[in-house]
């Protein structure tokens, strides 16, 4: 009964709601999450780390990245039942048909970039 409490608690949230919603379609890193969200880093790592936490999702580190995927049954034998559940409760939510068109247009390498510094010198 504990596990499930905690799932329930993790689910609590619509930004996690969002967020698991958005991680169906593809894995992604907080960067793109922080887009779509439009919510501060730290914001969208906390909740990417309550989500983690009740092993509904998993994090891997691939080259600059760490991106966030969905676990699979084998990883969380609850993830099927929350993700049917989290589909058919939100099937026509505007704001997840919004996020997911927002998903398309997201680009990492653009959203990533480290910040340019230009340093102009008085002469």
């Amino acid at each position: 009964m504990r596990n499930t409490t905690r799932i329930f608690k993790a689910l609590s949230d619509p930004n996690r709601l969002r967020i698991l919603m958005m991680l169906r379609e593809k894995s992604l890193c907080v960067c793109e999450m922080v887009d779509v969200l439009n919510l501060a880093n730290s914001t969208v790592s906390k909740h990417l780390s309550v989500l983690r936490n009740v092993n509904l999702i998993l994090d891997e580190k691939q080259g600059r990245w760490v991106n966030y995927r969905l676990a699979n049954s084998d990883e969380s034998p609850d993830i099927g039942f929350v993700l049917n559940q989290l589909e058919h409760q939100l099937k026509d939510s505007s704001q997840i048909t919004q996020d997911k068109e927002k998903l398309t247009t997201v680009d990492r390498f653009v959203l990533c970039a480290p910040a340019v510094v230009s340093v102009h010198h008085a002469g």
